[in-house]
């Protein structure tokens, strides 16, 4: 919805300039107008003409900046009004200035937090924590940086829909 335009003209504007990039995941001509208002933002907008799955839809994104934006990590962030383009920009530099194959924006689960979304994080947490032996707070957030150099390796990691990126806290984990 609008948020989406919102947060792409937010990344546009004060001389950010930071290059965006959309995928539309087979929503259909009754969105059309939001990913063309996207558009006009200033964000490349990718398709897939029907619904692949959000793992699908991050590789499409991913194999993008690569061609496009070597050399560039990429941040990805869930259009829900959730993140402000300051909580882009934290977890870019974080990426740009560590090691980690992934840094999470963690949420703080603070006030009117929905008990589905309360109890599926502490289930994934839970789950996380016993099946690599490392505590992380928000196994399920939207917002996430990734380093340029963890791109190519971010195509070989399995999934099409939401599990992909447990997997790649999977595979990062067990890979140090």
């Amino acid at each position: 919805d609008e948020r989406l335009v919102t947060l792409v003209r937010a990344l546009r504007a004060d001389g950010l300039g930071l290059p965006v990039v959309v995928v539309d995941d087979g929503s259909g001509p009754q969105y059309g107008s939001v990913f063309a208002e996207a558009r006009l933002a200033g964000a490349t907008v990718l398709h897939h003409p029907e619904n692949a799955g959000k793992g699908r839809a991050l590789r499409t994104g991913i194999e993008h900046v690569l061609r496009t934006y070597p050399g560039q990590g990429v941040v990805c962030a869930d259009c829900d009004g959730q993140h402000t383009v300051e909580d882009v920009l934290a977890v870019a530099a974080r990426a740009e200035r560590g090691s980690a194959a992934v840094v999470l924006g963690a949420r703080q689960f603070t006030g009117r937090v929905p008990l589905r979304s309360r109890f599926g994080n502490t289930v994934t947490r839970w789950a996380f924590r016993a099946a690599t032996g490392r505590a992380i707070q928000d196994t399920q957030t939207g917002l996430r940086a990734y380093p340029a150099a963890t791109l190519p390796w971010m195509l070989t990691v399995p999934g099409d829909r939401f599990e992909y990126e447990s997997n790649l806290l999977l595979q990062a984990r067990a890979g140090g």
